[in-house]
């Protein structure tokens, strides 16, 4: 069936709707399911339709205790509005889809679809299946069928742009599902990468985030060790992608080679997060963690002393299964010897299916919230320091769309800086677009932000503004879906994650 002849049994008047849980894995694999149902011939549904939609997509995450009593009371609130809608359809897909199959259907009989995570190239195929059919289709792959770049993709972003550079993971963390539910790690060739970034650049991105679960363990699928630094380095070559990002990487296969390439690349930006998860030697033995305190550490202060401005993140977990005071208190130190820039903190939850949910020393509630406060309270208190350090300097800061929620009151635009600082900005008289470079003097920090209440020095139009611009410019029917290479990108700015797992916890 032709793209156009699905168009025609489709109709022009379907709409669809996309509800993502989880990580920035999902956010991407969402982007190539509005370009396959777009290809397909449907609309996206306006912002707000709330299950209004003809097709309602759940792209799921299995990784939180309660992730499926979450997408059940959703599944719930939607059946009485199918009910009054013949022809509504429901698809549930993403990691939860993969874990529970049939489980789904059964629980809501109502679920017209149900895809996996190797799969999801499959969904207008299903869901056209399930409308001649009257029955409810459940399709699981246990291997990936098509490395996700050959589908087609609506990027959110005109200017900025996710990248795929593997799927799944090699790693067997005992507080993670991810390789049971995404596979074992695959590898993209190194010229198909590059060719996507190229194409990427050509429509006005400026802008690319590497990504995947494990993004610096790159290489080991094809046998090349030094895999992510030459790509990196590659990165480097391509005229017009003025900012390269990658998340996210695991200690374990942070090598020098990568530090090296990271800071003699221009354009590789002077950031990095980096999963901790725990200072604890013996927990992160138990995690299956295979790095200690120390090589973590030793990490930080080689990539500190080769990029002096490089703002290290990261995640950690308080309440591991058999955590003592001890132990968190050897996580404390390692967050004041490494002075992250920010951290994403997570207090331990059962994830189903994991070791460590059925490991012996399971921590009270209260005393998981109590650790989890005291954790929070000294990241704050460092992250505002670290902020601080920051007044005084210029930056050039890429503005962003929809990063600054008080703008319009306070009359500012908001973007990034180099190393990700959100920065809000003073609006200058010139005209301002998304993608467009401002500089920019930093004049007040707080925890999570920084201001520039002074003028605007410089303002620089770019053609990743003018991408945005088309783009904005253009009807409201979807533009550029195309087979193959995905067209304009975006991981500017990240939906907030609903419940799931962050890539960053490799």
């Amino acid at each position: 069936m032709t793209s156009s002849d699905r168009s025609q049994a489709v109709g022009v008047n379907k709409s669809y709707e996309i509800r993502t849980y989880g990580c920035q894995m999902n956010v991407h694999d969402s982007e190539r399911l509005s370009g396959l149902l777009e290809d397909a011939g449907y609309v996206r549904a306006p912002e707000g339709s709330d299950g209004d939609a003809d097709v309602v997509v759940f792209n799921t995450c299995a990784v939180r205790e309660n992730a499926d009593n979450k997408l059940y009371g959703n599944l719930g609130r939607l059946a009485p509005m199918k009910t009054k809608r013949p022809g509504m359809q429901i698809a549930v897909g993403g990691c939860l889809a993969q874990k529970d199959r049939e489980t789904i259907v059964k629980k809501a009989p109502w679920v017209d679809v149900v895809f996996g995570t190797h799969n999801i190239g499959k969904l207008p195929v299903l869901l056209e299946r399930a409308r001649v059919q009257e029955e409810a289709q459940v399709e699981i792959a246990e291997s990936l069928e098509a490395f996700p770049s050959t589908l087609p993709t609506r990027r959110e972003s005109a200017y900025a742009a996710w990248v795929s550079i593997s799927v799944g993971c090699n790693n067997t963390c005992t507080f993670c599902i991810v390789p049971a539910l995404r596979g074992k790690e695959e590898d993209r060739r190194p010229g198909d990468i590059l060719a996507e970034i190229e194409a990427l650049v050509g429509e006005g991105v400026s802008e690319i985030t590497l990504l995947g679960q494990n993004v610096n363990a790159y290489g080991s699928d094809l046998g090349d060790r030094e895999a992510f630094s030459k790509l990196l380095r590659a990165c480097g070559e391509i005229e017009g992608l003025e900012r390269v990002r990658f998340t996210s990487p695991h200690p374990r296969d942070f090598t020098d080679d990568v530090i090296a390439a990271m800071a003699e690349t221009p354009n590789v930006m002077p950031q990095l997060h980096m999963p901790l998860q725990s200072g604890s030697d013996p927990v992160l033995k138990a995690m299956r963690r295979s790095y200690r305190q120390e090589r973590f550490l030793g990490i930080i202060e080689k990539v500190r002393a080769a990029i002096p401005h490089a703002a290290i993140s990261t995640d950690i977990i308080v309440g591991f299964p058999g955590e003592t005071e001890e132990d968190f208190q050897q996580t404390m130190h390692t967050v004041r010897e490494a002075r992250f820039a920010n951290a994403f903190t997570f207090q331990y939850s059962k994830r189903p299916g994991t070791p460590a949910a059925t490991m012996e020393g399971q921590i009270p509630k209260e005393i998981v919230q109590d650790r989890y406060m005291r954790l929070v309270a000294l990241q704050e208190e460092i992250s505002w320091e670290e902020n601080k350090k920051q007044v005084g300097r210029t930056l050039e800061v890429m503005v962003a769309e929809g990063e600054g929620r008080k703008d319009g009151a306070t009359h500012r635009l908001s973007g990034r800086a180099p190393d990700n600082r959100l920065v809000h900005f003073t609006k200058p008289d010139a005209e301002v677009r998304p993608g467009d470079v401002v500089t920019v003097e930093i004049t007040y920090a707080a925890p999570h932000h920084l201001l520039a209440e002074g003028p605007t020095t410089a303002v620089r139009r770019t053609r990743a503004g003018d991408a945005w611009e088309k783009r904005n410019a253009a009807p409201a029917q979807p533009q550029g879906v195309m087979l193959g290479i995905p067209t304009l990108g975006a991981p500017a700015p990240l939906p907030a994650a609903t419940g799931g797992c962050a890539i960053s916890s490799s």
